[in-house]
């Protein structure tokens, strides 16, 4: 006799777990999907997490298909049988979990391959496994709970109402109560106390980064902006702008040192205040004297990449003004769950007022005018750059790297290529405005000229940020299909609802290997940043010269 309720016997011991025995098998196999073939090389902890994670998802859907077909009371094994069912689907399950741990090491070595890492000898199964069970074991619980709490509704409103209509209530509050605890209570207070953690974080001000002396330095004594109000990257950003003696190593005729203008977030307390802020400085500075100005918006943090700007002082002989105004303490992650409006309306802010400026002066002596933004940076870019606005008199240029799969123009040039191009490097129409380059460069059949705007988008294949889709859980992603990247294993395989788990993942690791994932580096800046400028003179021999040069310096992160 079926039992009065969908969720009737969850959390009771006389509920009948034989029957749900087989879900351990879907389990282990959702286990074993996570252990194939990834965008990145995993630490073993890692790999057992998200393995726990999918594996106690793939427990559920069973245990609801089971549930399901329970209700609409189709025919059901027979209950003596439950214990041995039970055994037999635990044995089943533990062979294919350590069959797949076996394989584990030559899997993560498929992916090390592509990325010329030394291969390694073990994929540490037993810290796997370890980690796997337990994050299985805690979700599970907190599942059970969850259940625990849907079935007391169930049998609270079956009393008063008709038993589907109470189902369906008493699923939405389940639902409900959990949403709002969790969002409104755990979810919040993590991100508060990582908002404060970040914040404190970014007051220290380290021994090794001086403030500035030259009165034409942001954050010196004359300046408008204050040292200690720029934040930690912000002065980092001022203080470690290539020297002249290493501009001139690579431009000895007519080097100069950088205009690098950064207002932090304590600056002024609204985003347009800040930007009228920046604006002040890079007048200060003779920011508009120099031959090209980018306005940059940096990731959440603040952070800049100094393999980007670095390259771009160096590339153009120091004769450049960089402008950036923080809007976050957080990592761009945290803070697109926190408060994704700061950075949209900081670029916005940044953008208008440095632009209606640059447009009153006289167009034969001002500046080049560029855009630019990594990772978060890229995606408030494109959200706020107004093109069709712009064509009156259109600024010179943009340079987006690692534009994250939301990022407006990057989805629409992706989405809207020649078909013979893959999503990975598109060609969208005939490259005259915008194109896109990776460690390879640009696609070959690009030959036709510019336009009078050039869009460059430098995205590496293997950058999770940059390919994730949520539509991967239930369809092969496009960058799968046909050949594919250098840097994307041929064998890494797409696997319904495992794939979109592996490469969320993989977007939380996405900085291990410099080269790949969303680790750019300096030498691709380079032949993008020469593509949006075009430097006088330019030549693939001036291009190895400065590569050769960042080869020999340190590490900027």
């Amino acid at each position: 006799m079926v039992e009065k309720g969908l969720f009737s016997g969850i959390g009771r011991p006389e509920s009948g777990w034989g029957l749900r025995a087989p879900a351990v098998i879907v389990a282990a196999l959702c286990f074993g999907a996570t252990l194939t073939p990834s965008m990145l090389p995993r630490d073993p902890v890692i790999q057992g997490a998200l393995g726990g994670a999918v594996a106690v998802i793939g427990y559920w859907v069973a245990t609801y298909v089971w549930w399901l077909w329970r209700f609409l009371e189709l025919p059901m094994p027979d209950a003596r049988h439950s214990r041995s069912l039970r055994l037999v689907s635990v044995g089943v399950a533990l062979l294919i979990s350590m069959a797949f741990l076996w394989k584990a090491a030559d899997w993560q070595n498929v992916t090390r391959a592509v990325m010329h890492l030394d291969a390694v000898e073990t994929s540490q199964p037993y810290v796997i496994g370890g980690v796997a069970f337990a994050v299985f074991l805690v979700l599970l619980l907190l599942g059970r709970l969850v259940g625990f709490l849907m079935w007391r509704l169930d049998r609270l409103l079956g009393r008063v109402m008709p038993q589907r209509i109470g189902l369906f209530l008493g699923f939405l509050l389940s639902v409900f109560l959990v949403w709002t605890l969790v969002d409104g209570v755990l979810v919040q207070r993590i991100l508060e106390g990582a908002d404060a953690s970040f914040e404190a974080a970014d007051l220290l001000i380290e021994p090794e980064t001086p403030q500035p002396t030259d009165p034409m330095k942001t954050g010196s004594a004359a300046s408008l902006v204050k040292w200690d109000e720029m934040g930690r990257w912000g002065r980092r950003f001022v203080s470690a702008a290539p020297t002249l003696a290493e501009i001139e190593e690579f431009h000895p005729e007519g080097a100069m040192e950088p205009v690098r203008v950064y207002v932090g977030r304590r600056s002024a307390d609204t985003p347009e205040e800040r930007a009228e802020l920046a604006l002040k400085e890079l007048i200060r500075t003779g920011g508009f004297d120099r031959s090209a100005l980018v306005v940059m918006v940096p990731t959440g943090t603040g952070w800049m990449d100094a393999g980007s700007h670095d390259a771009l002082d160096i590339l153009l002989g120091g004769d450049v003004a960089t402008v950036t105004v923080q809007y976050s303490y957080l990592t761009s992650f945290l803070a697109l769950l926190v408060h994704p409006e700061y950075g949209i309306d900081q670029a916005r802010a940044l953008f208008n007022v440095i632009y209606d400026y640059w447009t009153t002066l006289p167009k034969d002596s001002r500046p080049k005018l560029y855009v630019h933004g990594l990772s978060q940076g890229a995606f408030n870019s494109e959200m706020t750059l107004p093109l069709l606005d712009l064509l009156a008199d259109p600024i010179d240029g943009a340079l987006w790297v690692g534009s994250p799969f939301l990022s407006p123009m990057w989805a629409q040039m992706r989405d809207g290529r020649q078909p013979d191009s893959p999503a990975w490097r598109p060609r969208w129409g005939n490259g005259s405005l915008a194109r896109a380059t990776n460690q390879q460069g640009f696609d070959p059949l690009v030959t036709g000229a510019w336009g009078p705007i050039r869009l460059v988008f430098l995205n590496y294949a293997s950058d999770p940020i940059v390919v994730f889709t949520f539509d991967s859980g239930y369809r092969r992603p496009d960058w799968m299909r046909g050949q594919r990247a250098f840097d994307v294993s041929e064998q890494l395989p797409w696997i319904p609802g495992v794939t979109m788990f592996q490469i969320a993942l993989d977007m939380v690791i996405s900085l291990q290997v410099p080269g790949f994932g969303h680790f750019y580096i300096a030498p691709d800046y380079i032949d993008a940043w020469a593509a949006v400028m075009e430097p006088e003179g330019w030549s693939p021999g001036r291009s190895a010269e400065l590569k050769a040069i960042f080869e020999r310096r340190p590490a900027p992160w």
